[in-house]
């Protein structure tokens, strides 16, 4: 009798162990992480005897945890490529729509400010159209202001997230850290009785980790797990976790640079993380951000230098050269501004150095490292993009020298260099926020030509001068000002253009001072000769730079003048009417003068809005890639881990029958004793 109720009380126990797992699966269907677990039975030794084995019962040998290591492991991988996406289309979703809004973007301000200048081009003499000109000059500044502080606040934002994100991180590492410990040290684990409720914890903080940055995980002694970085780099052994942690970039004071911490030593990991929220937002700062703040500085600066050189060839109300329109964008300041030493650098850190905009043209966006090598004065200049080289050389002795680049010139002033000394080379960045209206007066609008042309009355003949054109008030070999301009309401000298029929047949014209009648330069001695092309279209003065005979303008002449025809090119004195300046700075709004003369100005800042909406676009299809990829291995994992109610409610009414038939076999072993009992009575 006492075997059969053991027999039965083992199955009692036993299938109360199983309700008890299969009511705990039920209670926690909802709990995040938690992976369904099943009674385990095996049957009891047996009893011999001469009949045979007769069974003894059975046992419940192990709680087992329903898990596969490899659907845990994909679903770390899907949450940490979707946790990027996520984080990166949030990001670009939100510069996308600052920069592409109707309000907040700059094409408005840019269309209405040339529309003014248009307008004005009509009455340049109307006061009130010289004020629209500079306050919508004034919105246009004030919209680059307003884009660059939200694309700096927006790089706080990031920055704010990234610490964050860092102090999330280190929550979940000391957890992943204290689970290991909790775990090696679980009763039974020696027999296999594995702690699941830890297991549980553990899988669900390395996939919460996953959601930050992306990790590998691998198993080690103790049924523990040794967690790293994507390169290997630790950030948990064991019981022991790193710290990681985040600090101002050597590199560039404005960023934020990520740190490991572990053993009291500190290194640098930027480039190690990748994946997860972290990841997406470093992607989002290089990829997007840096790259929108440079091209919006190149369009800043491209405005800046067309238009100061445009106003400053034309003449104001008051018979004045017009100056600065915008401030000047090689500024002392500014060109050092561009210019950020690392501060790993080596002592004394004396170096100075400058980056003048030579051709906002052909000036690119984008950023540069140049690095000293060797014995500190052999350099090379790194594409921050690309990471290629694209300029190397060698400073001399002394070190005063320039790095020449298409648009922009890299100028070593002064001080000492060390290998491994690097510098961030930044020529647009901060172009948007170093731009100001320098034109005060409605007066100060150079809208006329300082110079006009016209003939004498007496000609015969039937040429026409042109009303010329400004090339420059500013010798750019000598930066000073050209001496035709020296003093105000004069042309010094104001010039006289003579024909001579020669006797070849040819028409030649000599240049004269119109003041003193002096000759300047001799048709029949020049070299090349001045000789004028009937039929044609004739340039009167080099447009060469270099030439000593460059004079900052140029007429032309055509038609076939006749033997002593006369015609002189004076200063525009009274020509407040003059509006051909005005309809040249009007012009510049069309005039593809940015991207190696591709684009204007609004299709300049077009390429950067089409740049990050392409951009968002393929970020949204990604991160709605990554969501379907992670949806579909949460639902692998849970096929298998995964709390199925339906089935558990037919486990328990398999396992209460079975419960309900063990007590039966108790209570008709408990008859057949007292059967037995009477027997005897």
């Amino acid at each position: 009798m006492a075997g059969l109720i053991g027999t039965g009380l083992s199955g009692i126990l036993s299938h109360q162990a199983a309700l008890n797992t299969t009511g705990n699966n039920i209670t926690n269907a909802n709990t995040p992480g938690y992976s369904r677990q099943e009674a385990v039975f095996e049957t009891q030794d047996a009893r011999r005897t001469g009949a045979g084995s007769i069974g003894t019962g059975v046992n419940v040998v192990n709680i087992r945890r329903l898990a596969d290591q490899y659907l845990v492991q994909q679903v770390r991988e899907d949450s940490s490529l979707f946790g990027e996406q996520n984080a990166l289309n949030a990001e670009l979703s939100r510069l996308d729509n600052l920069l592409g809004g109707e309000s907040t973007g700059l094409n408005t301000a840019l269309n209405n400010f040339f529309a003014s200048l248009q307008n004005a081009a009509e009455d340049p003499a109307s006061l009130p159209q010289r004020q629209l000109v500079l306050s919508e000059a004034q919105q246009v500044v004030n919209r680059f202001e307003a884009i660059n502080q939200e694309l700096i606040q927006q790089r706080e934002s990031v920055k704010t997230q990234m610490q964050q994100g860092a102090a999330d991180a280190n929550t979940l590492l000391k957890s992943i850290a204290e689970l290991n410990l909790a775990i090696s040290e679980s009763p039974g684990l020696a027999q296999g009785r594995m702690p699941n409720e830890l297991l549980d914890k553990r899988d669900e903080a390395l996939r919460k980790l996953s959601e930050l940055v992306n990790v590998r995980v691998i198993p080690a002694e103790g049924s523990q797990v040794n967690v790293s970085l994507a390169n290997g780099q630790a950030l948990v052994v064991g019981a022991n976790a790193s710290q990681l942690g985040t600090r101002t970039s050597p590199e560039d004071p404005v960023r934020l640079q990520f740190t490991l911490t572990a053993g009291g030593r500190t290194l640098a990991v930027d480039e190690q993380i990748t994946g997860g929220r972290l990841g997406g937002l470093r992607r989002f700062e290089t990829e997007a951000l840096n790259p929108a703040r440079d091209q919006l500085g190149r369009v800043a600066i491209g405005l800046q230098e067309t238009m100061n050189h445009q106003h400053e060839i034309g003449m104001d109300l008051e018979g004045d050269l017009g100056g600065l329109f915008f401030s000047d964008v090689n500024r002392d300041a500014y060109q050092r501004g561009r210019v950020v030493a690392s501060e790993n650098n080596s002592e004394p850190r004396d170096a100075r150095l400058a980056v003048e905009i030579t051709d906002s043209q052909n000036l690119p966006a984008g950023s540069w490292t140049l690095q000293f090598t060797g014995d500190g004065r052999d350099y090379e200049l790194v594409d921050d993009s690309s990471g290629k080289v694209v300029n190397r050389g060698r400073l001399p002795d002394p070190v005063i020298s320039e790095i020449t680049m298409p648009g922009f010139n890299i100028r070593v002033e002064s001080g000492s260099f060390s290998p491994d000394d690097k510098f961030s080379i930044q020529p647009t960045r901060l172009g948007a926020s170093n731009i100001a209206l320098e034109v005060e007066r409605e007066e100060d609008l150079a809208f006329a030509s300082p110079v006009r042309a016209e003939g004498s009355l007496g000609n015969t003949g039937n040429a026409k001068i042109d009303q010329g054109r400004m090339l420059d008030v500013r010798n750019p070999f000598t930066n000073s000002l050209l001496p035709d301009f020296r003093q105000k309401g004069q042309l010094s000298p104001p010039l006289e253009i003579r024909f001579r029929a020669l006797g070849s047949g040819e028409t030649v014209y000599d240049l004269y001072n119109a003041e003193t009648g002096a000759l300047i330069e001799d048709g029949n001695t020049a070299v090349p000769r001045n000789v004028y092309q009937d039929g044609l279209s004739n340039k009167l003065f080099t447009e060469d730079p270099a030439s000593p005979e460059y004079r900052g303008y140029q007429f032309s002449i055509s038609g076939k003048p006749a033997d002593g025809d006369v015609f002189t090119i004076g200063y525009n004195t009274n020509g407040t009417s003059d509006n051909r300046n005005a309809g040249l700075l009007a012009a510049l709004g069309t005039a593809n003068t940015l991207n190696n003369g591709t684009q204007n100005f609004t299709e300049g800042y077009a390429g950067l809005v089409e740049d990050i909406g392409v951009k968002t676009r393929q970020s949204q299809l990604d991160k709605e890639a990554g969501q379907t990829l992670l949806n579909q291995s949460t639902n692998q994992r849970e096929s298998v881990s995964g709390v199925n109610l339906d089935e558990e409610a037919g486990k328990l009414i398999q396992y209460q029958a079975a419960y309900n038939a063990s007590a039966q076999v108790m209570s008709v072993a408990q008859d057949l004793f007292n059967t037995l009992l009477q027997s005897f009575r």
